[in-house]
């Protein structure tokens, strides 16, 4: 089971992630019943900063997703000269 919260997606969480995303997961569609091993979860896909950029539905294999812990942000964009100094949630994988 997929609890809520954010994730990396890799592709250890399904071919589609050959680049990886950051999401944050609403809930499991646990209605629909796909084969084994994979699941669809609704998620927002969010941006370098933390914020949401889109709503999605994704078909993952729960195995595969990697739960982050995000230290909390302010809800206002950074100015613009912030930016270049703020690193990126996926930088500190790598």
């Amino acid at each position: 089971m997929v609890e809520p919260g954010v994730y990396l997606l890799t592709r250890e969480a399904g071919p589609q992630f050959r680049t990886p995303i950051v999401v944050r997961v609403v809930r499991e569609q646990a209605d629909w019943h796909p084969p084994y091993g994979w699941t669809w979860i609704q998620c927002y896909q969010l941006d370098r900063y933390g914020d949401a950029v889109e709503k999605r539905q994704l078909f993952v294999m729960p195995a595969g997703l990697r739960r982050l812990v995000l230290a909390p942000s302010p809800h206002t964009r950074p100015h613009r000269h912030d930016r270049a100094v703020r690193m990126s949630i996926l930088d500190s994988f790598r």
